[in-house]
């Protein structure tokens, strides 16, 4: 009796044994929603790994750069700071603007025929940009060190420095902001103007400045004689020159650019910026406006919105001014 109750359990233990050894190497290969705990194991270690390396393998076939997926939709998110004569909207509710023309260009010599340009703030540029709600960013950014740090820059596309306007002729022979100073000109400068930080920094007196609201009250002055000099950045005074269309004023050509109160050049460089891990993206972008350079189509958009050949950024490289 006692050998057939023996017998009887080493059967029942042989088959419990053979059902867990199923099971256990069905987890192993089995994917599926196991819901066992000793399968779930099984299923964790040998089914995560089987789908992560699917996972990465698809991820390593399927792997776009920003450009190559750029290319393939046929369409590009581009954010714009909102600033005249960078990036702006037409009455009629067209983007233009030099940043946005130069953009749009490149990008269709890229295989990228549709640019979603979208105008923000230009705090919110950087923010946008490593959100991925931009896959390139522009319009009035300058290249600094602390900004390299932060994205990755293509060349720049123009060089803005400061620039005056005088009555025609020059007679007071004024060639730098420290001419003003010397020569007791009156000189008018928009309210809250980093123009004003500029003159202070060679010496212009207070009572020297005049004041104005905007830069077309600059033109109104220079004109009306209550200013001799008018200053604002290249680009914009250009642009107010242009739109007085008056043979009795003119822009002084040779212009010694400024200094800021540390004694640094306060000439900035402009470019698009994209995101660090995208160096294809930026190589390709540069090829492309190095062809536009060349080509002097730069210089023919530049001029379209108030810039002048002075405004090109010569032979400097957003690594130079990274440092």
């Amino acid at each position: 009796m006692v050998m057939v109750l023996l017998a009887v359990v080493l059967a029942i233990a042989t088959a419990c044994g053979a059902n867990n050894e199923g099971t256990n190497n069905g987890g192993t290969t089995n994917t599926g929603g196991n819901t066992n705990t000793d399968m779930n194991t099984g299923s964790n270690d040998g089914g995560n790994n089987a789908d992560n390396a699917g996972e990465n393998d698809g991820d390593m076939g399927d792997a776009e750069s920003t450009l190559e997926k750029a290319r393939a939709a046929g369409t590009i998110n581009v954010g714009f700071a909102n600033e005249e004569p960078y990036a702006y909207q037409t009455a009629d509710g067209e983007l233009t603007g030099e940043a946005v023309e130069i953009a749009r260009v490149i990008l269709n010599n890229l295989g990228i025929e549709e640019m979603n340009g979208q105008l923000t703030e230009f705090g919110g540029l950087i923010g946008g940009l490593k959100a991925e709600r931009f896959d390139i960013i522009t319009a009035g950014m300058f290249i600094n060190p602390n900004r390299c740090s932060e994205v990755a820059f293509a060349n720049p596309e123009y060089s803005i420095g400061e620039a005056i306007a005088v009555p025609a002729g020059n007679e007071m022979g004024i060639m730098s902001y420290a001419d003003i100073a010397e020569k007791g000109a009156k000189v008018a400068v928009m309210t809250g103007a980093i123009e004003i930080e500029y003159l202070e920094a060679a010496g212009v007196t207070e009572d020297q400045m005049v004041i104005v609201p905007d830069q077309n009250a600059g033109i109104s002055a220079l004109q009306s004689g209550s200013a001799d000099v008018f200053t604002a950045t290249g680009p914009a005074l250009q642009s107010r020159l242009d739109a007085a269309g008056d043979s009795n004023i003119e822009r002084v050509a040779d212009f010694e650019q400024p200094t800021n109160a540390d004694g640094e050049s306060a000439r900035g460089y402009g470019a698009a910026a994209f995101r660090q891990a995208d160096a294809e993206f930026v190589e390709a972008y540069n090829e492309e406006l190095q062809k536009m350079k060349e080509s002097g189509q730069l210089l023919e958009i530049l001029q379209e919105f108030g810039f002048t050949e002075a405004e090109l950024p010569g032979d400097m490289t957003a690594a130079e001014l990274c440092g």
